[in-house]
């Protein structure tokens, strides 16, 4: 027996006791460790890779969510002290995030107000995300967030005549750029799929749904099963588009590939399982992933790809190992096949041997050539969202509802 689960391959890990005990384990290790982001005048602080804050007070939009979401399914499982991590980020969302003269929410915030005024459609996803999660779990402020967060979606962001969000706006909402892009979309899939299990309106589900057929029914078979990453303002591809190294990699990327296909799975559930082809394009995104970027020698995944399917950046980071797990589990739950279980259990244990601080807790983001933690795009540990939710969704049971399970069986009470 290995610390994550059975030898045997006839055994499936996640029917396994030992390995749901180890993600469990796992989750909560996590969620003590990114306790440290809160601070005692309650905004929140990167972490160094030991766990320290660091003095950089900069908040980015997507880190005050995650926290939320994070610490709300911490909460939903019976884990102690998320309620203030929950308080203090719905807080910060409503009175610094805010804008209160124009609307929206600003892309980052400091000690002395605005640091970066931009109005993302990534950020705004994730503020529709966070109020979901914080609904699910009784928060008093989640609806006025929901509806304020949907409300500016709608207005803003949504393209009714593409069915799909625009990306980005200055602070008094005039454009300053006709970049469409794909990762603010799924991301939205999330959210909206998000806000509909937290308030069964089914509007935010359709149009979850219309975004998936665009991204996985029309581009991605027309593109060797590759998401393409990078549109023109008409929603033409543009793969010369080459933007920041972090969130608008060159290419495309196999990591979303994962999380694409773990969404689709989850749209797939919540619509009552249809008689249609989700399952086959799920299997197609995660097999073309990890044979474009899985490192043959070492293991990992490669970062990006170039237009020619072979790897552009070859850096390894942890957010595609982790959804790599979310997506495999999905299919074990659904499929069961040895192939599938193979996966989970190699990309598991690359992850053991090469992502989770094992001294001082919480995952490196980043390996270099040897395998050895470096930090060349991250800087500490900055993020709970990705590793938390590769070790709690797959020890849940079910490709949806995931706050519901949790509440119903709150596996971290004391």
């Amino acid at each position: 027996m290995t610390a994550l689960g059975p030898t045997q391959i006839d055994q499936l890990w996640l029917e396994h006791p030992d390995h749901i005990s180890w993600l469990h384990a796992q989750s909560s290790a996590l969620w003590q460790f990114h306790r440290a982001s809160l601070q005692p005048d309650g905004t929140f602080a990167t972490l160094s890779a030991s766990g320290r804050p660091q003095a950089n007070s900069m908040q980015e939009l997507h880190a005050t969510t995650r926290l939320i979401h994070s610490y709300a399914l911490g909460h939903a499982g019976g884990e102690g002290d998320c309620q203030d991590v929950i308080d203090a980020g719905m807080d910060l969302l409503w009175n610094r995030h805010r804008d209160q003269t124009h609307g929206g929410y600003l892309w980052a915030v400091g000690d002395t107000g605005p640091t970066d005024t931009r109005k993302l459609a990534y950020g705004h996803v994730f503020v529709l995300l966070a109020g979901a999660s914080a609904a699910q779990v009784g928060h008093p402020d989640a609806n006025r967030l929901i509806a304020d967060a949907t409300e500016v979606l709608d207005s803003r962001f949504w393209e009714p005549q593409y069915a799909r969000f625009c990306d980005e706006w200055a602070q008094d909402w005039t454009p300053f750029s006709t970049y469409r892009g794909m990762n603010a979309n799924m991301h939205g899939t999330e959210a909206l799929l998000a806000a509909y299990e937290a308030t069964g309106e089914v509007d935010y589900r359709r149009r979850a749904g219309r975004i998936l057929d665009f991204f996985l029914r029309e581009m991605a078979p027309a593109s060797g099963w590759r998401v393409p990453e990078h549109y023109t303002e008409d929603w033409t591809v543009d793969p010369a588009y080459d933007g920041d190294p972090m969130f608008r990699p060159a290419g495309t990327t196999p990591g979303h590939s994962f999380e694409w296909a773990r969404l689709l799975l989850q749209y797939w559930d919540l619509a009552g399982r249809p008689s249609d082809d989700s399952p086959r394009i799920a299997r197609a995104l995660i097999t073309q992933a990890l044979n474009d970027a899985w490192h043959p020698t070492q293991g990992g995944l490669f970062y990006t790809l170039g237009v020619d399917g072979k790897p552009a950046i070859s850096d390894r980071y942890w957010w595609p190992v982790t959804e790599a797990i979310g997506a495999l589990a999905s299919l074990i739950r659904l499929e069961r096949m040895p192939e599938d279980e193979q996966w989970y259990r190699r990309v598991w244990d690359f992850a053991d041997r090469h992502f989770i601080d094992h001294t001082h807790g919480g995952w490196f983001h980043e390996i270099d050539a040897r395998g050895a933690p470096t930090a060349t795009q991250f800087f500490g540990k900055p993020d709970i969202y990705h590793a938390l939710q590769a070790c709690l969704y797959p020890a849940l049971g079910g490709l949806s509802r995931p706050i519901d399970t949790l509440r119903a069986a709150r596996p971290f009470d004391s």
